[in-house]
């Protein structure tokens, strides 16, 4: 099965593509799209949506996971936020990709054992779990496969 991880944002949306089979867990590509403060909302939106559409043609995920909002005071952001996350779930929907939402503290609890832990703890675990070199960069892209790990988890029980 193909997940893509999501970290929605307007600026930047991170994204980790994961493979499992047969209890074997392979990373398959990481990154970001990033959009250009110069640019007007609605243009972000567009290639926020065309960019992900590309990642689901190149990629054919079975499903992908979004990071839940989850804002105590920022509410200009939680906006831009929830527009980004609109252009991906329509995305997603008109290619019949399910979708699955996780909260910060899920995600944590899912890769280090504890809904509290850092950004360090989780990127160390992102590592180890997939067995590569370095810390995945930038920290958007590990949040997108931190993401991905956590519906690949959640899916053993």
């Amino acid at each position: 099965m193909i997940v893509i991880g999501i970290d929605p944002g307007l600026a930047i949306v991170g994204f980790g593509v994961i493979s499992t089979n047969n209890g074997t867990i392979t990373p398959i590509s990481y990154g970001c799209i990033r959009t250009s403060a110069d640019k007007k909302t609605p243009q972000r939106l567009e290639q926020i949506y065309s960019e992900v559409n590309s990642l689901f043609e190149k990629y054919e995920p079975e499903v992908i996971a979004v990071e839940r909002l989850f804002f105590n005071t920022n509410v200009t952001n939680a906006m831009s936020v929830s527009e980004a996350r609109g252009v991906i779930f329509l995305a997603a929907q008109q290619k019949n990709v399910p979708i699955f939402e996780y909260t910060p503290s899920q995600v944590k609890q899912a890769i280090t054992g504890s809904g509290r832990a850092d950004k360090k703890q989780m990127q160390e675990m992102i590592k180890r779990i997939l067995n590569l070199d370095e810390i995945p960069q930038p920290d958007d892209a590990a949040d997108g496969l931190s993401i991905a790990l956590c519906h690949i988890s959640i899916l053993k029980y």
